[in-house]
């Protein structure tokens, strides 16, 4: 018999773990294993379902998929993280597509996607390679590799390099600024100047007002280009505190908060540890993210950060609920990641941009008002001696 039905109206907590009791996994029960049969004429729903019904990591890739369908119904604000190197290989394109749906409201990466994500608007060559190569001869042949992806030294590194010198030279204010900030720039400039626009997701994040943060900007050849302006006077102000203060007020504004994570690192973190900022330091105990998918390829067991569990997450307060809309898929994710994206563009409609950019101010301001709220917090003012 079930008894979590009436339980439900009264205390959600308790429906929770007496469900928890009843899927007890040292029991026998779940659901039966069926022999997959495939046809040709069957969709990336299809696909998707197969993968769900199975085991190990294809399971766990499929139950990824459903559940990012659920946080685009729910009309989650989702959050993309992005480590490795995934614009050298042109994934760049479906970000591009999962911010024109609507599919993903700001995201957090690394300097170095947004600097090469930047050679496709601009129409400079990134190549297939290989491996399997002698790298003395690449360096001599003026040719840098990322595993089989090469790029030109000077027809696309250096070339690159020019237009960021521009683009944050002079010009570029002297006032205090976040990533986002600058991001937000870059997309502007390289929407109104570059060859190709359209082939970049820092332009479509400036279209529709999706807030981009670099999570450890001088670890990129961005901050590089900043040397030759700084070595020249010029001084550049990242207001850092500023936007991990925004990035906890998204969360805070948010009925529901999820996040789809494509490796780990920094970015995995930066989103993450918005559920922490509010509860441990800002002490509203408001308990982290609803939704989190991390695909990933680190191993849990050497304590890293990447492969940190999600479950784990919970103990710092960065998940709601350890048991459930959790999922993690042990994959490269140039295998993974469109698979999900193809299986959401695939089923769910379009939702209309939440544009946060634009609200940054005003998230931040909120969540400002609510934490002086608390006569503690008030910054006393000191009295004058005569």
């Amino acid at each position: 018999m079930d008894f979590a039905l009436p339980i439900i109206c009264f205390d959600s907590i308790i429906y929770r773990k007496i469900r928890f009791l009843d899927m007890d996994p040292h029991k026998f029960h779940g659901k039966d294993i069926p022999h997959i049969k495939l046809d040709p004429k069957m969709t990336i729903e299809d696909l998707v379902d197969v993968f769900a019904s199975s085991g190990f990591n294809g399971r766990q890739l499929g139950d990824a998929a459903k559940l990012y369908a659920k946080m685009i119904k729910e009309d989650a604000t989702i959050c993309l993280t992005v480590s490795g190197a995934m614009t050298p290989v042109g994934f760049g394109g479906i970000i591009k597509t999962l911010i024109e749906r609507g599919f993903v409201d700001w995201i957090v990466t690394t300097g170095a996607n947004v600097y090469h994500e930047d050679h496709f608007a601009w129409g400079l060559p990134v190549k297939q390679g290989s491996f399997d190569v002698d790298d003395m001869k690449l360096y001599e042949n003026e040719i840098v590799r990322i595993r089989d992806v090469y790029i030109k030294f000077h027809e696309t590194l250096e070339a690159q390099d020019e237009l960021v010198q521009k683009m944050f030279g002079d010009d570029f204010p002297d006032k205090p600024f976040t990533t986002a900030e600058f991001c937000n720039l870059m997309g502007k400039l390289s929407k109104e100047k570059a060859k190709y626009p359209e082939k970049s997701f820092i332009t479509a994040a400036y279209d529709y007002d999706v807030p981009v943060y670099i999570s450890t900007i001088k670890d990129s050849s961005l901050a590089l280009n900043l040397a030759v302006h700084r070595l020249r006077g010029k001084v550049y102000n990242l207001d850092f505190v500023k936007e991990i203060i925004e990035q906890a007020a998204i969360l805070f504004s948010s009925k529901k908060s999820g996040i789809l994570e494509l490796g780990g690192g920094v970015p995995k973190n930066t989103a993450q540890q918005t559920g922490p900022l509010l509860d441990q330091i800002l002490k509203r105990n408001d308990g982290g993210q609803d939704y989190v998918i991390q695909i990933t390829d680190a191993r849990p067991d050497t304590g890293g950060l990447s492969g940190a569990t999600l479950q784990e997450g919970k103990s710092w307060g960065k998940v709601q609920d350890a048991h459930n809309d959790m999922v993690t898929v042990y994959a490269d994710a140039t295998i993974a990641f469109p698979i999900l994206a193809l299986y959401v563009l695939s089923n769910q409609k379009k939702r209309k941009p939440k544009r946060l950019y634009k609200k940054l101010d005003t998230l931040y301001k909120n969540l400002s008002d609510d934490y002086f709220k608390n006569p503690a917090n008030r910054i006393k003012k000191s009295k004058k001696k005569n």
